[in-house]
């Protein structure tokens, strides 16, 4: 049987063929018009909000920081009259002989030499003894790897005040009580615990193969270390450098019980020293810029690093 393609004729409302024009056309239906919706969706509007309200948490938070610490500046340039007459207005005349006074007549300049001094031997030794701990726990698989691991950990976790008077009597056997190079040794000892568990973390992110290349090429594993695998930590190293800064360069409790000496107090000893020995005087102006002289340096190195502490807590996370 054959069939044939040729299709059915056309009716007259089909509008083509022979015969047919708009009269036969028949009545037209017109597609009804669509209308966008611009309402966002609820997830959408939900997360706008969240944002909005973590922005206005994070402004209120910034103001509640940096409004006492521009106080605080504000302050250490007025006259002691001045800072209780009109304690939220800026001072009148710039009074910098208070910083003078606290600089010379309340030994500050001694207090943060003596600062400078615990807090850099402290910090280089706890940056080069923790980073040579953490690349073993880190690298190294040996008999007791995670029990000295979280002996470090369980260091994090223990408070130093019980530790006050047993430290003071093993200070005073080894004749290190009320010495600068004691105090160094104690800080180090405080901060190992943190920065063996942060730089821990940090090499294990590091690749593998380039120490293997290393060690193939025919140095040795403090080479390696040293030349290889330090200068890779270093974002993390500045990380937890800023970190055991902010905490060493503001310890008070370790250096009153273990440094009474008058000559080597620290800074946090000092600004007590300077309260105290106000008596019923009040000298105010000298304390709120002794106050900012401690203050400074911390802020100064927060803010020359603060991209490097960013990168070296990020560093796990992106890789």
């Amino acid at each position: 049987m054959k069939t044939t393609d040729t299709p059915p004729p056309l009716g007259p409302g089909s509008g083509a063929g022979p015969g047919t024009g708009p009269a036969d056309a028949g009545p037209v239906k017109t597609r009804p018009a669509v209308t966008k919706n611009d309402t966002p969706p609820a997830g959408q509007k939900g997360g706008g909000v969240l944002n909005v309200f973590s922005h206005g948490v994070l402004v209120i938070w910034a103001i509640l920081v940096v409004m006492p610490l521009l106080w605080a500046v504000m302050t250490s340039f007025k006259d002691d009259k001045s800072i209780f007459t009109s304690p939220w207005a800026l001072p009148d005349t710039l009074h910098f002989e208070n910083w003078t006074r606290a600089w010379n007549q309340a030994h500050m300049s001694d207090y943060f030499l003596n600062t400078l001094l615990v807090v850099a031997g402290s910090l280089v030794g706890t940056l080069l003894l923790g980073s040579m701990a953490a690349y073993v726990l880190a690298r190294f698989e040996f008999p007791g790897n995670r029990f000295i691991y979280y002996l470090f950990i369980g260091g994090m976790s223990f408070p130093i005040i019980l530790a006050l008077v047993p430290l003071f009597y093993v200070m005073n056997n080894m004749g290190l009580l009320n010495t600068i190079h004691g105090l160094i040794l104690v800080y180090i000892a405080y901060s190992l615990p943190f920065t063996v568990f942060f730089l821990t973390s940090f090499f294990r992110t590091l690749p593998t193969s380039v120490a293997e290349a290393a060690i193939i090429d025919g140095a040795s594993h403090t080479r390696t270390f040293f030349q290889v695998m330090l200068p890779m930590a270093r974002p993390g190293l500045i990380s937890v450098g800023i970190f055991n800064f902010l905490g060493q360069w503001n310890q008070y409790l370790l250096p009153t019980v273990l440094n009474t000496d008058p000559e080597n107090k620290v800074l946090s000893q000092g600004l007590v020293q300077l309260a105290v020995s106000q008596g019923y005087k009040g000298d105010w102006s000298g304390l709120f810029a002794g106050l900012v002289m401690a203050m400074l340096p911390v802020l100064a190195a927060y803010i020359v690093f603060q991209r490097q502490v960013v990168a070296g807590l990020t560093a796990g996370a992106l890789k």
